[in-house]
């Protein structure tokens, strides 16, 4: 999810609200902490050099159990973002704390925005050798020809 939308969910909200896919919700005193651009340039397993540009939110819970994160709060606070620091339309990466700090994408469900989690992948299997997957099928998709099929009771099994 881009920065825009969020911007354009927020003021139709009453309530800011965060849940992981899980279907745990981010209790509802959260803080944003963080409204950033984070810039990675790195080079990849092949050699290749890359940039990479997300908006960051980093959510954290405090022990002030009566605060919440307004609609509009958030709005101001994204806008302050983009005067001050630049940040541009970028996809939004959100970091929680569980275990560790989580990274996650966002979605939005049409009430709640939805924590998804990220995974890591190669990007440039085509220079580390690794193969790619094989196609699957389920086997009621294959052809089954009659003249070589086995009846029960034929012994042929």
């Amino acid at each position: 999810m881009k920065l825009s939308e969020v911007k354009q969910i927020l003021p139709t909200l009453e309530n800011v609200e965060f849940q992981l896919e899980n279907g745990a919700f981010v209790p509802e005193h959260f803080h944003v902490t963080e409204v950033g651009m984070i810039t990675k340039n790195f080079i990849d397993c092949g050699g290749v050099i890359r940039s990479e540009k997300v908006v960051n939110f980093q959510l954290w819970n405090a022990d002030d159990f009566e605060h919440r994160l307004k609609p509009n709060k958030l709005l101001n606070i994204i806008k302050l973002s983009e005067d001050k620091l630049g940040i541009e339309d970028f996809d939004i990466e959100v970091e929680y704390q569980s275990d560790t700090i989580g990274k996650y994408d966002l979605e939005f469900n049409g009430k709640t925005f939805i924590l998804k989690s990220k995974t890591t992948a190669c990007l440039a299997q085509d220079a580390c050798g690794i193969t790619s997957e094989k196609e699957k099928k389920n086997l009621i998709e294959l052809g089954v020809n009659q003249n070589n099929s086995c009846t029960p009771n034929s012994g042929c099994c």
